[in-house]
């Protein structure tokens, strides 16, 4: 039994390896061909429509002002642009300090959360802005982003371009990479989201995920959805599944690029990482039980994804590493033998290539000290996952039973860095 066990858990993990290097390989086309478009869409952005970048800000102090600096340096005609910081709930000063940039420039607004959103959370926050906004277009960032000037007119450009896109998603990068060891192996961690998850399954499937920051979406796809789930932790992804129900589909247009601030310390990052965990558990667990209601069956390949990495995937992880640690202390008898060995180098070295390959694409990033990071990364931040998942499914399943209330965690922010103006050639 436990030698079945362990093989059926190698065989899962080996799944999730080719796929991922599958992805990769789309990921890197899209690369190679996404700026070929830009010159023929932008003869098409002529009559823009009017966008509201809406900011969900509770006690951000610490990064409101930089944020709001990179708002107003914004490439896109202000008579057609509002920018809404929605405080929420703030006990510091937020409020104060966004007032005061917003004197300097009428196009950027701040507003109140009320009741029934006052406090409750983002999806509460975004809710609130929806109802206080006029945009035909939306657009969403966190509080410590800082979004490249062309940011939302590539954003813009890619729904005027794509009738069928109800939403559009950039790219985002980690502006702290080099400040710890942790932030570092988060670069590398975004930096392969970006080009494997949403670039890969943008380039073979036609399909993308509505991150937390740095998209835009119609307004009239968000009414006719009844804005944001309030129960949902993560609101980005339930709300990707809901615009593909529609008959949309979400494109991954990276020259849209933001800048954003990532945890310093394992403590803000395991609260964050629970939070995300859970919340995409709780979409897997929703959607799933409408299995044979889903209208459009492109994003139940999505939903089984999301079903294998935060299940199957890591419940194979999880059993042979127990399976191994167990031996070591009682025999049961594994007959792991030569080939069992070969097949785990082997998946390390496909992990360290395909790592290093997407991180090529970014031309900064693959490096020495990056390789070093990524060989340990895979025995250190990848494992921590396993532990993060296990938690999040914990506290996720004591919430169904006992009926608790869902309780948004905001991630702590750190003094920020002014980044470098690498992009006002752009």
């Amino acid at each position: 039994m436990a030698n079945l066990l362990f093989y059926a858990s190698l065989i899962l993990i080996w799944m999730m390896l080719l796929y991922h290097m599958f992805l990769m390989q789309g990921g890197y086309l899209h690369f190679k061909t996404l700026e070929r478009v830009i010159p023929k869409w932008g003869k098409n952005m002529i009559n823009l429509p009017t966008v509201s970048v809406f900011i969900p800000a509770h006690n951000e102090e610490v990064v409101i002002g930089q944020t709001l600096e990179a708002m107003s340096r914004l490439h896109y005609p202000k008579d057609k642009l509002e920018v809404i910081v929605i405080n929420d709930n703030s006990s510091d000063r937020t409020g104060e300090i966004a007032a005061s940039i917003a004197k300097k420039h009428p196009f950027i607004r701040v507003i109140e959360t009320t009741e029934p959103n006052k406090g409750k959370g983002k999806s509460s926050a975004l809710n609130e802005g929806l109802k206080q906004s006029t945009g035909e277009i939306i657009a969403v960032y966190d509080a410590d982003n800082t979004p490249e000037k062309m940011a939302i007119w590539y954003l813009v450009m890619g729904l005027l371009n794509d009738a069928r896109a109800g939403a559009v998603v950039g790219k985002f990068r980690v502006i702290n990479a080099k400040q710890t060891w942790l932030t570092r192996f988060i670069n590398i961690e975004t930096i392969c989201f970006q080009w494997m998850a949403q670039a890969g399954r943008w380039k073979w499937f036609k399909v993308a995920t509505i991150p937390g920051t740095n998209f835009a979406i119609r307004r009239s796809v968000m009414e006719q959805l009844g804005g944001w789930d309030v129960q949902a932790l993560a609101e980005d992804t339930e709300l990707t599944i809901r615009v593909y129900e529609l008959g949309y589909h979400i494109r991954f247009f990276p020259a849209a690029i933001t800048w954003e601030q990532e945890p310093e310390t394992l403590k803000v990052w395991w609260r964050q990482r629970t939070r995300w965990a859970r919340g995409n558990q709780y979409v897997v667990i929703k959607f799933l039980g409408q299995f044979f209601k889903l209208k459009r069956k492109r994003i139940v390949f999505d939903l089984f994804y999301f079903f294998f990495t935060y299940f199957i995937f890591f419940f194979g992880v999880i059993v042979s590493n127990a399976l191994f640690i167990i031996n070591l202390f009682y025999d049961l008898n594994l007959t792991i033998g030569n080939i069992s060995l070969a097949l785990w180098i082997l998946a390390f070295l496909l992990f360290l290539a395909e790592v290093m390959i997407t991180l090529s694409i970014e031309k900064t990033e693959m490096n020495k000290k990056n390789f070093f990071y990524v060989i340990l990364m895979y025995f250190t931040y990848s494992q921590m996952w396993i532990g993060i998942v296990v938690y999040s499914l914990f506290l996720e399943t004591k919430r169904v039973l006992f009926r608790e209330e869902v309780r948004w965690y905001k991630t702590e922010r750190f003094a920020q860095q002014k980044m470098e103006e690498k992009n006002e050639s752009n």
